[in-house]
C-alpha cells in the first residue's frame, strides 16, 4: 500500500502535503507544532484535522506491519498461492486480513483437527467438491482405520463433516457476507433479572433494537447492565437466512451428496460461524460506541479547558462541606493563596452569622471580586449562605458554582502535596476550586483529564486510547492559549509541545535557581532541552514584560529575523508592536502584494499572516474573544420554578441525547436532542458545546426525581414571537 497516497485520498489533500505531514511526524514533531509552525507544508490544516491524519497513519502502518507478519506465517506454511497473495492486497482492514489469514492460524484441539489427524481431511476434500459419484458410504469405506481410530464408514464421515464445517467456518467470503448479513438485520435483546436492584437498568426490559440503529449510549449502559449482572444480552438473527446465504456459496448445481453438505453447513453455522460473529458483531459495537464516547469526552473538554479565565480579579473559593466545615481559601490575581480559613454555616453547626462575618471581614480585606463555590455536598446550603450574604456586602461580588469533579483527586495527589504541603486535603480543595474559576486550563491540566467530569462511562472505556485522546485535546488547548514560562507549574509545562514532565520539572528547577527567564533562548541553557526541543517549544512561551516583545507572542524565534525584515520594509520599529501605528501594516502589506511582502521577508503568506496577528495584538489570549463566565449574585432552587420561565444558563456537559445546562439550581437541566433547535441534527454538538450561554424554556419539573426538562428550542421561538409582538 502506497501509505501517503492512500492518506492524500482519503484526507482530501494534495499528496505532497501528505508526504511532508508524514516526514514531521517521523522526525518527532509535534501536533500543535506542525499545525501552527508548517502551515506552507500542509495548506494550513487545522490541529485536529492534523492529529486524526496521525492515527489513521498509525493504524494503516500496523495494518501493514500485520499483513506482512501474514505473509510470511502462509509462506512458512509453504501455502501461498497467487489467489491469497490477491485477497490480502485487495483487504482494506484488519478484519479482512484475519479472515483470509483464518484457515491458516494453528489451532488448539478441535472436533476438525482430531478428524484430519485421522486422515480423514482427503475425505472431506472429495465430499465437498461434490463431483464424485460414488456413494457416501462407498467413499468413507477406504478410510476406515482401526489404526487410526476410524472404527466404521458412519465414523468416518462424521469426523469429514467436522472438517467440512471447519473449513466453511473458515471462508473469508463466508464469513463477510454472513458479517454483513448480521449487522443489516440482527437485533439486540436485552431481559431484565427480577430484583429491587436491577431496576436501575428497568428501561432494558423485554427490550430489542436492530443492531444497525441502536445508538452508542444504549450500547454502553446495556453492556453495564450485563457486567453488573442485571441484564441477559442476546443477539437475535435470522438463522434459516444465514444458512441459505452459506448455502448459496457452497452447494454446487446439481452436484452430489447435498442433504450432507446440508447438514455439515447448519453445523457450522450453529456451532462455530455464529457464536464467533455474535462476538465479533458486540464487540465491534462496543468499539463502535466506545470511539463515540471518547469523541464525546473530546468535544466537551476542549471548550471546559478553554473557558476565559476571570483575569485580574481576587477570587475567594469555598469547599462545601456539612460536619467537618466549609474550608475558605483566597487567592490573588496571580493565583498565590493571600489567606485562609474554615466556616460552619451549614448543619450540623449552623453558625451563620459567625461564618457571615468572616467572610465579609476577608472580603473587605482583600478585595474580593468573585466567589466559587464547589458543587459536590453542601453545596446548595453554601450557595444559599453566600446568596444572602453578597445582599449584606458594601463591596460588588457575585458568585459561580463551578464543577468540582477532580478537585479531591487533585488535593490527594502528590502535586497538590508539593504545592501546599502544609494544607490539609479539603483546603487544598478550596484553592483549587478558587483556580478554577481564575484560569479553569492551568488548574484542570493539574488533574487526571478522566476525572474532570465530562462525558459518560469514562471508566468502561479502554483507558489506554481514552487517555490518548483527551492527553491530545489538553496539549492542543494548551498550546493554542500559550504559557508564561515565568510562572507556570511544570505540570502545565509538561503539555506544552516538545516538553515532558521531566523537562518541565528541569525548567521550573532552572527557574527557581537562576531567577526568571528574560529570553526564550536561555531555554537552551535547560538540562535535557535539547534543539529539537527548542524547536518545538519556543513558539508556545511567552516571557511578558522583557527586552525582546516578540518573546511574549506567538512568532517562533526562527521567524524573528523575518520580523524584523517586514518592519524595516514599511519603517516600523520593535516599540510600534502592539501600538496604534502597527493597525496599518496590513493595508501596506495588501498594497504591496503579500506574496511579494512573505517572498521579501523568506516566508510562506499563512506565516506572514500569523506574524501580522501576533505584531496587532501581542500577549494575546485567545480566550478573551470568549463569552465571559456567567457569575450570579442571587440563589433559586427548584421548588421556585414553574412550567413555562425563560432563563439563561450554562451547558455543563453535551451527550449523545441532549445536554445537560445550569440555570442556576443545585440540579442541572436536560434539554433533549429534540429541543435543541428547529432544523434536524444528528447530534447535540452541532449546536452546543460546554461553556456556552443559552437562553432555555423550562418544558417539565419532576420535584419527586428532582428533574428538570429544559428548552433551547422553545425560548428562541418565544423570543422570535415578542419581537414580532
Amino acid at each position: 500500500m502506497d501509505i501517503a497516497k492512500a492518506l492524500s485520498l482519503e484526507f482530501n489533500i494534495r499528496l505532497d502535503y501528505a508526504n511532508n505531514i508524514i516526514n514531521l511526524l517521523d522526525e518527532g514533531c509535534t501536533v500543535p507544532f506542525i499545525a501552527r509552525y508548517r502551515k506552507e507544508m500542509h495548506g494550513s490544516l487545522d490541529d485536529q484535522i492534523i492529529r486524526d491524519f496521525a492515527d489513521r497513519l498509525d493504524y494503516l502502518r500496523n495494518f501493514e506491519k500485520r499483513k506482512e507478519e501474514i505473509v510470511k506465517l502462509i509462506e512458512g506454511q509453504e501455502k501461498m498461492t497467487p489467489e491469497i497473495m490477491d485477497k490480502l492486497d485487495k483487504a482494506l482492514t484488519l478484519t479482512e486480513l484475519e479472515d483470509i489469514y483464518r484457515p491458516f492460524r494453528p489451532k488448539r484441539q478441535t472436533r476438525a483437527t482430531i478428524a484430519e489427524a485421522k486422515g480423514l481431511k482427503p475425505l472431506a476434500e472429495i465430499i465437498f467438491k461434490q463431483k464424485d459419484k460414488h456413494t457416501l458410504e462407498e467413499l468413507a469405506k477406504d478410510y476406515v482405520s482401526e489404526e487410526k481410530g476410524v472404527k466404521d464408514e458412519k465414523e468416518a464421515l462424521a469426523g469429514a463433516s467436522d472438517i467440512i464445517a471447519e473449513m466453511i467456518s473458515d471462508d473469508a467470503e463466508i464469513r463477510k457476507i454472513l458479517r454483513e448479513f448480521l449487522f443489516d438485520s440482527a437485533q439486540i435483546v436485552t431481559t431484565l433479572k427480577p430484583g429491587e436492584k436491577y431496576l436501575v437498568y428497568q428501561t432494558y426490559e423485554n427490550y430489542k433494537e436492530p443492531v444497525n440503529k441502536i445508538p452508542s449510549h444504549r450500547i454502553l449502559a446495556i453492556n453495564r447492565g450485563e457486567k453488573d449482572e442485571c441484564l441477559k444480552v442476546d443477539v437475535e438473527t435470522n438463522n434459516e437466512r444465514c444458512i441459505e446465504l452459506i448455502l448459496d456459496e457452497v452447494l454446487v448445481k446439481n452436484g452430489s451428496y447435498e442433504d450432507f453438505i446440508k447438514s455439515a453447513v447448519q453445523d457450522s453455522f450453529e456451532r462455530l460461524i455464529l457464536p464467533s460473529l455474535i462476538r465479533e458483531l458486540r464487540a465491534t459495537l462496543t468499539d463502535k460506541a466506545n470511539e463515540q464516547a471518547i469523541k464525546m469526552f473530546e468535544v466537551n473538554l476542549k471548550p471546559l479547558l478553554m473557558q476565559p479565565p476571570l483575569k485580574d480579579k481576587v477570587i475567594l473559593g469555598l469547599d462545601p462541606a456539612y460536619r467537618t466545615g466549609c474550608k475558605v481559601a483566597v487567592i490573588d490575581p496571580n493565583g498565590n493563596v493571600i489567606d485562609k480559613t474554615v466556616i460552619y454555616p451549614t448543619p450540623p453547626h449552623n453558625q451563620i452569622e459567625k461564618s457571615e462575618e468572616i467572610i465579609a471581614d476577608l472580603v473587605k480585606k482583600h478585595k474580593v471580586d468573585a466567589i466559587s463555590i464547589g458543587n459536590g455536598t453542601a453545596s446548595k446550603e453554601s450557595e444559599i449562605f453566600v446568596s444572602n450574604l453578597i445582599k449584606k456586602l458594601d463591596r460588588p461580588v457575585q458568585y459561580m458554582v463551578v464543577n468540582e469533579a477532580g478537585a479531591s483527586v487533585y488535593s490527594a495527589s502528590k502535586l497538590g502535596a508539593e504545592e501546599f504541603p502544609d494544607y490539609d486535603v479539603s483546603l487544598r480543595s478550596a484553592v483549587s476550586i478558587a483556580r478554577r474559576l481564575q484560569d479553569p486550563l492551568a488548574e484542570l491540566i493539574k488533574i487526571d483529564v478522566k476525572s474532570i467530569g465530562v462525558g459518560q462511562y469514562q471508566h468502561d472505556m479502554p483507558q489506554k486510547r481514552l487517555s490518548t485522546v483527551l492527553d491530545g485535546v489538553v496539549e492542543d488547548c494548551v498550546n493554542s492559549v500559550g504559557v508564561d514560562l515565568n510562572t507556570a507549574s511544570y505540570k502545565l509545562l509538561e503539555h506544552v509541545s516538545g516538553l515532558n514532565a521531566s523537562i518541565a520539572k528541569n525548567i521550573v528547577d532552572f527557574r527557581r535557581e537562576n531567577g526568571k527567564f528574560t529570553t526564550r533562548k536561555e531555554l537552551l541553557n535547560v538540562n535535557k532541552l535539547g534543539a529539537k526541543a527548542y524547536e518545538q517549544c519556543a513558539g508556545f512561551l511567552r516571557i511578558p514584560n522583557e527586552k525582546n516583545i516578540l518573546d511574549n507572542t506567538g512568532v517562533h524565534p526562527e521567524s524573528y529575523e523575518a520580523t524584523e525584515k517586514l518592519l524595516k520594509m514599511f519603517n516600523m520599529k520593535e516599540s510600534d508592536i502592539g501600538q496604534e501605528a502597527m493597525l496599518d501594516l496590513p493595508r501596506l502589506i495588501g498594497a504591496k502584494g503579500e506574496e511579494k511582502v512573505a517572498s521579501e521577508c523568506g516566508v510562506g503568506v499563512p506565516t506572514l499572516d500569523d506574524i501580522v496577528k501576533e505584531l496587532l495584538k501581542p500577549g494575546r489570549d485567545i480566550r478573551d474573544d470568549l463569552p465571559k463566565p456567567e457569575l450570579r449574585s442571587d440563589v433559586l432552587s427548584i421548588e421556585d420554578l414553574k412550567v413555562g420561565m425563560v432563563m439563561k444558563g450554562t451547558v455543563r456537559n453535551v451527550i449523545d441525547f441532549g445536554a445537560f445546562v445550569d440555570i442556576g439550581v443545585h440540579q442541572d437541566g436536560l434539554v433533549h436532542i429534540s429541543e435543541v433547535c428547529d432544523r434536524y441534527i444528528k447530534h447535540p454538538s452541532e449546536e452546543l458545546s460546554v461553556g456556552d450561554i443559552v437562553k432555555v424554556k423550562i418544558i417539565s419539573i419532576d420535584l419527586q426525581k428532582q428533574r428538570i426538562g429544559l428548552s433551547i428550542r422553545k425560548a428562541v421561538d418565544e423570543e422570535e414571537t415578542e419581537g414580532v409582538k
